[in-house]
C-alpha cells in the first residue's frame, strides 16, 4: 500500500467540495488527460466517474466507482484501468485546526498491480500521489484565497 498525507491550508468543506466535482477532477489527478463522463448524484456510492490517463500518446480510459461515501470525511474509489487491473484508492480528511490533514491510500485490487506490488511499485505510486495532493493543495488554497479576498 502507498500511504500520502499532506496537510492543506483550506477547511475540510473547501477540500470536500473540489472532491465532490468530478469534473475537476482532470484538474489535480496527476497523468489525467480528460474527464470523459461523470455520473449524476457523484460521489454517492455506485455512482462513476470516467477519464482518459496516460503520458503523451500512451493512453488508457479508466472508470473509478465510488465504494464508501461520507460527505466532508471519507470517499472510497475503486479504479479500473483494464488491462492493468484495479486499485482502491481511499481519501480521507481530518480537520486540523481550520485545515485538512488529507490522508491517501492506494492498494491494488487485482490485475498485475497485485504480483507487483511492494517497494518499487508503492515508492512510485506514493510519488505521483504526492504529486496529487499537491496540485490538489494548490487549488484549495487558490480558491480559499480568491473567495476571502470577494
Amino acid at each position: 500500500m502507498a500511504r500520502n498525507r499532506r496537510l492543506i491550508l483550506s477547511p475540510p468543506a473547501e477540500v470536500w467540495r473540489l472532491l465532490s466535482d468530478g469534473h475537476r477532477y482532470g484538474e489535480w489527478v496527476t497523468g489525467n488527460q480528460q474527464v470523459l463522463a461523470v455520473d449524476p448524484g457523484w460521489p454517492a456510492v455506485g455512482t462513476t466517474l470516467r477519464f482518459r490517463v496516460g503520458i503523451g500518446p500512451l493512453t488508457t480510459d479508466d472508470t473509478s466507482i465510488v465504494r464508501i461515501c461520507e460527505p466532508g470525511h471519507r470517499l472510497e474509489l475503486e479504479a479500473k484501468a483494464d488491462p492493468f487491473g484495479a486499485a482502491r484508492v481511499a481519501m480521507k480528511l481530518i480537520p486540523w485546526g481550520e485545515h485538512t490533514l488529507f490522508v491517501l491510500d492506494w492498494h491494488p485490487l487485482r490485475g498485475p498491480g497485485t504480483r507487483m506490488h511492494g517497494l518499487p511499485v508503492d515508492y512510485l505510486v506514493k510519488v505521483r500521489n504526492g504529486m496529487m495532493l499537491t496540485k490538489l493543495a494548490r487549488i484549495a488554497v487558490a480558491e480559499r484565497t480568491a473567495t476571502a479576498g470577494s
